[in-house]
C-alpha cells in the first residue's frame, strides 16, 4: 500500500470500505460481517489519519482483542507510513490499561512499579485468603471462587458492592475472600489482569485531571471485535471519548458468542443509542465464500431477534451446495468425515484445508479415533488430543493402578489428584523410605507412618491408601466402564470438579463423562475384556497418536466452534447438529439459543468452498446414548443450494452411497402412540423415568429425566410409555 496520494490506496477499496475509511470524525459504528476485510478497513484508517487527515500517531489508540492482532496491525502500518507507526498506541485492552496505569497508580496508593500477578499467583493468593478465613477449599474451590471476582470486576463490582448482594453461602464466602483478596494484592503493590481494567476505569472516574488529560492524548479511538466488549471495557471507552467522540468501533453482532466469558452484545447494539449522531456503515462484500454458504449462514442467523441487518454475498460465485447429511451414529460420522478428507486430497485438497468443527470438546474422541487408524494427520486447536486432556490421563492412570498398585508413576499422579493433602514433599519422603526399604511406593504408602511425615500428611496419606485399597477389592468384579465411574465417584474427583463451578471444569466433566462411554463401548465390542486389556487398548491408541502428531507437513484441524472463531478452511465439516447437542441443552434450559444460533452463524463462514453439515439419528456421547432430532439449524437453512442426504445405515464400507430422502425407508412409526399430558410421568426405553414438560404440535414432547437432562423426542418414533 502506497500512501503518496488518498486515490492510490482508496482504489483498493469497495464503496462501504471507502466510506468507513474516509469517515474520520464522530462516532462511527462498523458492522463487518464475516470475511469482509475488516482488518483492512481499520489499517488503511489509520494510514489515513496519518497521511491525509494530519493526526499525530501519538493521538492514536487502536485496540484489539489479542497481542498477535495488534502486532500484524502494527505491521502493516508500519509497512505503509514507515517508522513513525511505532509512536501509535496499537494495543490490547489490558495493555493500554497497564501504560495508563502505571502513569496514575499513585493516585489509587499503588507505585508505579507494581506487580502484575499471573493466573498462578492469583489463585496462590485466594488460597490463602481461604485457608485464612478457614474456609474448606473443597467446598470452596480457589480457581472456581477466582473465577467470580474476575467476573465481579468485568461488571466493576467492587468488594463492597458485591457483599451487599449476597444471596447464599457461598456468596458470602467469596465476598469475604475477594475483599482480603484485594488487601492482599494492594499490600504488595500488585494487581490482575482485571485489575488493570477496573482500577483504570476507577482512576478516570474519580479524579477528573487524570481523565481530561487521556481524554486530550487520545483524539482518535478505534476498536477491533466490539461485540466482544464487557460492561469495563465499555465503560473504558466512553470514559476517554467523551471530549472527542471521535470513536470507531469494528465488529459484528451475529459474530457475539463470548457470553460466557462476560462480553455483553448490548455494548454494540445499543452503541447508537449511546451516540447518538453515529454513522453506521455495514460491510456485506465477503472475499471468503461462496454464495451458497453465505445464504445459508445468513437465512439462519436471520432468525436471531438481537441483531443488526445485513446480507453478506460474494463475487466468488455459488460455488458447491452446502450438504446436510444424515447417518445411523457418531462412528458413521467419523468415518464419513475421514472417506471425505481421502476424496477432498484426491482432488488436490491440502490437509491444512481442512477443518472439523464441534460444539464441545469431547465429541472429538471418536473421529480422533478414526483418524489415526486411518493415518491421517491432525491438530486439535485450543486443547490437547483427547487422551492427553488432564483429567483423561488422571483416570487412567487410577485405572493403571487398579490393575497395577506397584506402577510408581501412576501412583505419583494421582496421589494429589484431586488435592488431598499429599504433597510432593511427603511424596518424596515416601519415595525415599520405598528406596531404603527396597519396595515399591505402594507398600511404602502402608508403612507412611514409618516416612517422618507429619501428621496431617500422615492421615491424608492412609485416607488415600484406604481409598484405592477398597477400591482394588470392590472393582474386580465391575466391568471397565462400571469401575472408572466408581473410581471418579469415591476418589472424590467429580465432585471437585462440581465444585469449581467453571466453564472449564464443566468441560472437563464432559470429558469423563465421554472416557466413560469409551468403556462402555469397548465392553460392547470385547465381552470378555478386562481392565488390563483396555488399558493396553488405550495405550496402543495414545501411542500412536503421538506419532501422528510428530509428522511434518499438514494436518486437518479440529476444534469446537468458539476456537473457529476468525479462522478459514476451504473445506468445513460441522459435526452433532441435532438438539440438545448444537444448540447444546444448557442453552436450551437458560432460553439462550441465539448466541447458539450466532456460533452456528460461526462455524458455517469459516467455509470456503465446501460446507458439509451432519447429524446422527443415534448419538453416544457422555457415556449416555440418546435419539435425537436433528438441530433447529438445519430447519432454517435454505431449500436452494442445500443439497440434503440420508447415508445408507447398511454401507458404511461405502460411505459416499447416498439416498434422498425420497428413496430413503425410515424406520416404521408407532401405532400405539401414548396420550400424554404436561406433567405426565413416562418411562423412555433407555433414559429411564421422566416428567412431561411441553408437547408440540407437531408430535414432539419435551421430558425431563431423572438425571436431570431435558430431550424432545417424536412420539411417532421415541419408546416412550406413560406411567400411571
Amino acid at each position: 500500500m502506497s500512501l503518496a496520494e488518498p486515490g492510490t490506496y482508496l482504489a483498493d477499496l469497495n464503496d462501504a470500505q471507502r466510506d468507513a475509511v474516509l469517515t474520520t470524525e464522530g462516532p462511527v459504528l462498523v458492522i463487518a460481517g464475516a470475511g469482509s476485510g475488516k482488518t483492512r478497513v481499520l489499517t488503511y484508517r489509520v494510514a489515513h489519519l496519518l497521511a491525509a487527515v494530519g493526526v499525530k500517531p501519538n493521538e492514536i489508540l487502536a485496540i484489539t482483542f489479542t497481542n498477535k492482532a495488534a502486532g500484524e496491525m502494527r505491521e502493516r502500518i508500519e509497512a505503509a507510513v514507515g517508522p513513525r507507526a511505532r509512536a501509535i498506541w496499537i494495543l490490547t485492552f489490558h495493555s493500554a490499561c497497564g501504560r495508563i496505569l502505571r502513569a496514575e497508580a499513585e493516585r489509587l496508593g499503588y507505585k508505579s512499579n507494581f506487580t502484575i500477578y499471573d493466573q498462578a499467583d492469583q489463585l496462590r493468593v485466594v488460597k490463602q485468603c481461604l485457608e485464612e478465613l478457614e474456609r474448606d477449599p473443597k467446598r470452596f474451590v480457589p480457581r472456581g471462587i477466582h473465577t467470580q471476582i474476575s467476573n465481579a470486576k468485568n461488571q466493576l463490582i467492587g468488594p463492597d458492592e458485591y457483599a451487599s448482594r449476597v444471596g447464599s453461602f457461598y456468596d458470602q464466602t467469596v465476598a469475604d475472600v475477594y475483599a482480603l483478596y484485594q488487601r492482599r494484592l494492594f499490600n504488595s503493590n500488585a494487581v490482575d489482569f482485571d485489575d488493570l481494567l477496573m482500577l483504570t476505569v476507577e482512576v478516570l472516574k474519580r479524579f477528573p485531571e487524570a481523565r481530561e488529560k487521556w481524554e486530550k492524548s487520545f483524539r482518535y479511538v478505534l476498536v477491533d471485535e466490539y461485540q466482544d466488549t464487557n460492561h469495563a471495557q465499555y465503560t473504558l471507552l466512553q470514559l476517554l471519548t467523551a471530549k472527542h467522540r471521535n470513536l470507531m468501533v469494528v465488529g459484528d453482532p451475529d459474530q457475539s458468542v463470548y457470553g460466557f466469558r462476560g462480553a455483553d452484545i448490548r455494548n454494540i447494539l445499543e452503541f447508537e443509542k449511546d451516540y447518538k449522531d453515529t454513522r453506521v456503515i455495514p460491510l456485506e462484500q465477503n472475499y471468503r465464500s461462496t454464495n451458497s454458504i453465505l445464504n445459508a449462514a445468513n437465512e439462519v442467523i436471520s432468525n436471531n431477534r438481537d441483531r443488526m441487518e445485513k446480507r453478506l454475498w460474494s463475487e466468488l460465485g455459488d460455488g458447491e451446495p452446502v450438504r446436510v447429511l444424515e447417518v445411523e451414529d457418531e462412528h458413521a460420522e467419523a468415518r464419513f468425515v475421514a472417506g471425505e478428507i481421502a476424496l477432498l486430497l484426491e482432488l488436490g485438497y491440502s490437509l491444512s484445508e481442512m477443518a472439523v468443527v464441534y460444539r464441545t470438546n469431547a465429541q472429538s474422541r471418536v473421529l480422533e479415533d478414526v483418524l489415526v487408524r486411518q493415518g491421517v494427520a491432525y491438530q486439535v486447536i485450543g486443547g490437547p488430543r483427547f487422551y492427553e486432556r488432564a483429567e483423561i490421563k488422571d483416570a487412567l492412570a487410577y485405572l493403571q493402578v487398579l490393575d497395577n498398585p506397584f506402577d510408581a508413576v501412576s501412583l505419583t499422579r494421582i496421589a494429589n489428584r484431586p488435592k488431598r493433602g499429599v504433597g510432593d514433599t511427603s511424596l518424596a519422603r515416601l519415595q525415599a523410605l520405598a528406596d531404603g526399604m527396597g519396595i515399591s511406593l505402594w507398600e511404602a504408602l502402608g508403612r507412611a507412618e514409618e516416612a517422618g511425615l507429619a501428621t496431617a500428611s500422615l492421615k491424608a496419606v492412609t485416607s488415600f491408601r484406604n481409598v484405592m485399597e477398597s477400591l482394588l477389592a470392590t472393582t474386580q468384579e465391575m466391568g471397565v466402564s462400571e469401575a472408572i465411574e466408581s473410581v471418579l465417584e469415591r476418589t472424590g474427583y467429580i465432585e471437585a470438579l462440581e465444585a469449581e463451578r467453571t466453564v472449564e471444569a464443566r468441560g472437563r466433566l464432559e470429558n469423563l463423562e465421554e472416557f466413560v462411554g469409551v468403556a462402555r463401548e469397548y465392553e460392547a465390542a470385547n465381552p470378555q475384556g478386562n481392565l488390563s486389556s483396555f488399558l493396553q487398548e488405550i495405550s496402543l491408541f495414545s501411542a500412536q497418536d503421538a506419532l501422528r502428531g510428530e509428522e511434518s507437513g499438514g494436518m486437518v484441524t479440529l476444534m469446537t466452534l468458539h476456537n473457529a472463531k476468525g479462522l478459514e478452511f476451504r473445506a468445513v465439516f460441522m459435526l452433532g447438529m441435532e438438539e440438545g447437542i448444537f444448540p447444546h441443552s444448557r442453552s436450551i434450559e437458560e432460553n439462550d439459543v441465539e448466541e447458539e444460533r450466532r456460533l452456528c452463524y460461526v462455524g458455517m463462514t469459516r467455509a470456503m468452498e465446501r460446507l458439509t453439515m451432519l447429524h446422527a439419528t443415534r448419538r453416544s456421547l457422555y457415556g449416555r446414548s440418546d435419539m435425537n432430532l436433528p438441530s433447529r439449524f438445519l430447519d432454517e437453512l435454505p431449500s436452494e443450494g442445500v443439497e440434503r442426504e440420508r447415508l445408507r445405515p447398511t454401507s458404511w464400507q461405502n460411505y459416499g452411497q447416498t439416498v434422498s430422502r425420497s428413496d430413503y425407508q425410515a424406520p416404521p412409526p408407532r401405532t400405539d402412540i401414548p396420550t400424554l399430558s404436561t406433567g405426565d410421568t413416562v418411562r423412555h426405553g433407555t433414559l429411564g423415568t421422566g416428567i412431561v414438560l411441553r408437547i408440540e404440535p407437531d408430535g414432539v414432547v419435551t421430558v425431563r429425566f431423572e438425571d436431570g437432562s431435558e430431550r424432545r423426542l417424536m412420539l411417532e418414533y421415541a419408546p416412550l410409555e406413560r406411567v400411571s
